[in-house]
């Protein structure tokens, strides 16, 4: 899937979740800043990512096979653009 380059990429992680999950409650945040100096941080300001999704995909699921249905909606992102990614996936109901 390409993403236009000047696309900021939380827009294209809220795009590509809400195509892939179809999320009832999503929230994506840039924590770029938090991680200036360390490994992994390219000066780009979009390489730390937090994701916290809600969505009817991942009910009956492990923790781990949720993180792995974000990971597969993110995949090439997070073998290039995407440094380190947080998640915190529910479904409807669960806290």
């Amino acid at each position: 899937m390409t993403d236009p380059a000047n696309t900021p990429l939380t827009g294209v992680i809220e795009a590509r979740l809400t195509a892939a999950l179809s999320p009832t409650n999503l929230l994506v945040s840039n924590d770029s800043h938090l991680h200036a100096g360390h490994a992994g941080h390219d000066g780009s300001g979009e390489s730390h990512f937090s994701v916290r999704i809600e969505s009817a995909a991942f009910a009956g699921q492990s923790r781990v096979a949720r993180q792995r249905l974000v990971n597969a909606a993110l995949a090439d992102l997070l073998a290039g653009r995407i440094h380190a990614l947080a998640i915190k996936a529910t479904a409807p109901g669960e806290s």
